[in-house]
């Protein structure tokens, strides 16, 4: 009733006041609003907005200082797993609690690992004779027992799991020298490529390498076992063999208008599809990925950039500034590329599975983004702010991996890291 009255005032100030009232709220309104955005924006800055921010769930305990080699990390179902020159150690995937622990045997340290866990297995490589890095054990990543142990020949040699295999390979030290192979005692080559089995370390066979060729490089697929080759008239080759025998399947120069030298560096990026990173060692020499197909065919090349690459759905994958490119594997033609070319950001991580490409990017304000993109598409299908740094003072990041709804990332290095960590949007 009062406010009825107020309106019906013979000198219509009640009425002017009403009128007022819009105004007033938009004076109080404005200020607020431009505060509201401004902690908005502030707080999706530091990552504290909800919906917009990435939190941390769980971080593993510091490891002790580690040596410079045997470092590597793995993801199996519902377990990371750690490796260092004296341990292997397993976290629980949801909660970061500690599952097992592998220690190396007496003095032995593990020189280095298998880059991939096939059938949940790993391998190690251990130095523990005066013969070097001379042991090779298989490590059970379920519950970190050692499935069995054979030794292996030579200073180096790469050693890798897949297809119900452990495939060793064994080197000479004389390979680099005057001598030439099948001379003397210098190791074979038909002699160096060797298989055992994954679960019980029972011979199977050695590899059909091609006469005048050494392997160099070894990595196995789900249908074959492929071997990079250094060959007679000084010649990188790729080779694949058999998974059941050790027989030769085909083997193809890795040059295409002219031979890639002998002494290039050859690693492999993945196995299937097949891509190797070539690096010749002369001012006008190979740097690229090399694409394969299943019989060997020549597919894409892609000259090398950026600090972190990845292979999956059919692309190359390689970071460039706070982004990503991505190139068609069949033709290696460019087919996207997505994400910041502010030359303030960089990527620290990068995984790539599943239709997603993952990156966590870092501004030179020290605040750590995450992205992701649809590889198919490159696409934005997510993106997040951490809410404090991802590596928090912990070291530079190795590795990073996906489990159900988390994000975990690895790190390892000289000084004292924390192995794992765990992250969670909000």
């Amino acid at each position: 009733m009062g406010i009825r009255m107020a309106t019906r005032t013979t000198d219509g100030t009640a009425r002017r006041g009403w009128a007022r009232l819009p105004a007033l709220l938009v004076a109080i309104g404005v200020p607020l609003a431009l505060v509201g955005g401004l902690a908005s924006c502030v707080a999706s800055e530091l990552g504290y907005l909800p919906g917009d921010s990435m939190e941390r769930v769980w971080d593993a305990p510091r490891d002790r200082p580690a040596a410079e080699y045997g470092n590597a990390a793995w993801a199996v179902g519902d377990t990371v797993v750690r490796s260092r020159f004296d341990a292997v150690t397993a976290f629980d995937a949801r909660s970061g609690k500690r599952r097992w622990e592998y220690t190396v045997p007496g003095r032995a340290e593990i020189c280095t690992t298998s880059t991939a866990a096939s059938d949940a297995v790993a391998l190690i490589v251990l130095d523990d004779s005066r013969e070097g890095c001379a042991t090779v054990a298989a490590i059970d990543l379920k519950d970190g027992r050692e499935l069995w142990r054979t030794g292996r020949r030579g200073p180096g040699g790469d050693v890798a799991t897949g297809a119900g295999l452990a495939v060793i390979l064994d080197t000479d030290e004389r390979w680099d020298s005057e001598h030439a192979e099948g001379t003397g005692p210098v190791l074979r080559g038909d002699q160096a490529l060797r298989a055992v089995d994954l679960r019980t370390g029972a011979p199977r066979w050695k590899a059909a390498v091609p006469k005048g060729c050494l392997p160099r490089g070894v990595a196995v697929a789900p249908e074959r076992v492929l071997a990079a080759l250094t060959c007679a008239g000084d010649e990188a080759e790729l080779a694949a063999f058999a998974p059941a025998d050790g027989r030769p399947r085909w083997t193809v120069p890795l040059g295409e208008r002219r031979p890639v030298a002998a002494d290039a560096s050859v690693s492999f990026l993945s196995a299937e599809p097949t891509v190797l990173k070539v690096v010749e060692p002369t001012r006008h020499g190979v740097n690229a990925f090399l694409a394969f197909g299943q019989d060997g065919r020549r597919q894409g090349r892609i000259d090398a950039f950026g600090k972190h690459a990845a292979v999956a759905d059919g692309k190359l994958l390689l970071t460039s500034g706070g982004g990503v490119v991505a190139f068609d594997l069949a033709s290696g033609d460019e087919a996207w590329r997505a994400g910041s070319e502010d030359h303030r950001r960089s990527v620290t991580a990068m995984h790539a599975g599943g239709g997603r490409v993952t990156l966590l990017t870092r501004h030179s304000r020290d605040h750590d983004e995450l992205y992701v993109f649809d590889s198919a598409t490159g696409d934005t299908v997510d993106e997040r702010t951490f809410s404090r740094g991802e590596d928090d003072g912990n070291g530079e990041l190795t590795g990073l991996f996906r489990y159900e709804d988390l994000l975990v990332t690895a790190r390892w290095g000289t000084g004292k890291r924390r192995p794992f960590s765990a992250y969670r949007g909000s």
